[in-house]
């Protein structure tokens, strides 16, 4: 009786040597055959899948042979596929990065922010700044407050840039101020500073300064220092600020009253039924706007929720929340450099009579009147964007 076993086909080592390097040269043959073709787009594959096998570490036993020559060729092929192609034609350049309206141009001469920086007629632009402020702060002034705006312009540094938007007109008396030959004077008579702001104060424009001050013209600054503000503001991260007012003036709000016993605060009680939200205005995320002092990045928002045509700004100090997250955090008052609300009722001088109403009385008819429509464009502008992304909130303000 014969016994049956399994045959074994046993292979001789040069034999097996020549089919691994059969199958490798056939493999390299066949890609640089791929890659000739014109239609074939090597970038388009997922990077992501060659990343996770290092190639050039791949190396076969047997063979002897490396896939370093197959992972530099395969490189070299990549980069040759996404070269742009040679063209003489320069009517179509366009650069979609570049800013809107400078599509045409090469990015290496955009300059797409400026500032406030006085440069000099002769010499080399390189030499012409022996410093540069990293700050700006801004007063609506009239000239009968130039005591005033003389004091609180000296408790700013040589880091600050000092901008003067001037209501009434008069701009060349103000150089009895040694100070005020550095300045930028901006002079439209009967002009609001929210007005100027919108106007002259471009994100672009105020780019290089890290914190911009908007400041009225009637504020008392003998406890004020603006260095140790900025210290402060950094400190505790607001991006948001305003100094503590004098607790023994009017005030309309206890957020902004000043706290003797504390560097900074950003929250407090207000009235029964004022605040839905302790962490909401105007128990927090609130500052006034007489004067405010924003963060470079806080005022590229806040500018583009300024109205043109609203130019007293009244109804923006309960907006200002939307501009930084989270608002009772980044939003605070400056307790420890404090200042003097006067009250001067500049502006209110600069309206016009009508209908038997003293000047003033129409400019705070106007105020009111922009606060309600300023009010009303912030909640429609909010429903139509919950509306379009089909958003249902659980909480909807209005302010």
């Amino acid at each position: 009786m014969g016994t049956f076993g399994r045959s074994v086909i046993v292979r001789k080592p040069n034999e097996t040597m020549r089919l691994i390097v059969l199958t490798f040269v056939g493999v390299v043959f066949g890609f640089l055959i791929g890659i000739s073709f014109p239609t074939l787009s090597l970038n388009k594959l997922n990077s992501s899948i060659v990343s996770n096998i290092d190639l050039r570490y791949i190396r076969d036993k047997s063979s002897g042979f490396s896939t370093q020559a197959f992972f530099d060729a395969w490189s070299s092929a990549k980069d040759n596929r996404i070269q742009v192609p040679i063209s003489n034609d320069t009517s179509k350049i366009w650069v979609p990065s570049n800013p809107r309206g400078a599509e045409r141009l090469p990015p290496g001469i955009v300059a797409a922010e400026s500032d406030f920086y006085l440069r000099r007629l002769w010499g080399k632009p390189s030499e012409d700044l022996t410093i540069k402020p990293k700050n700006l702060v801004t007063f609506t002034v009239g000239y009968a407050q130039k005591k005033n705006i003389d004091a609180a312009v000296k408790k700013f540094s040589d880091d600050f840039t000092i901008l003067l938007f001037h209501y009434d007109g008069r701009t060349t008396e103000w150089d009895e101020f040694e100070w005020s030959k550095r300045a930028i004077h901006v002079s439209v008579q009967r002009q609001t500073k929210w007005w100027y702001a919108k106007r002259f104060l471009h994100p672009d424009i105020v780019a290089p300064y890290d914190y911009i001050f908007i400041w009225d013209e009637d504020l008392g600054v003998e406890h004020f220092n603006a260095v140790e503000y900025i210290r402060l503001v950094r400190k505790y991260g607001l991006e948001i600020s305003q100094p503590g007012l004098e607790p023994n003036k009017g005030l309309t709000w206890q957020m902004t009253k000043r706290r003797g016993d504390r560097e900074v605060h950003k929250e407090t009680e207000e009235k029964p039924g004022w605040c839905t939200d302790p962490h909401l205005p105007p128990c927090a995320a609130f500052v006034e706007i007489m004067a405010p002092v924003f963060s470079r990045d806080a005022w590229r928002c806040v500018w583009h929720m300024l109205q043109n045509d609203l130019v007293h700004g009244w109804g923006l100090d309960f907006a200002l929340r939307r501009c930084v997250e989270p608002a009772h955090e980044k939003i605070g008052v400056v307790d420890s450099q404090w200042i003097v609300h006067q009250t001067v009722p500049s502006l209110g001088n600069q309206g016009q009579a009508e209908n038997g109403k003293a000047p003033w009385e129409g400019v705070r008819e106007r105020c009111k009147k922009e606060w309600t429509m300023f009010r009303l464009r912030i909640e429609n502008a909010e429903k139509a964007l919950y509306k379009e992304m089909r958003i249902v909130p659980l909480n909807t303000t209005t302010d």
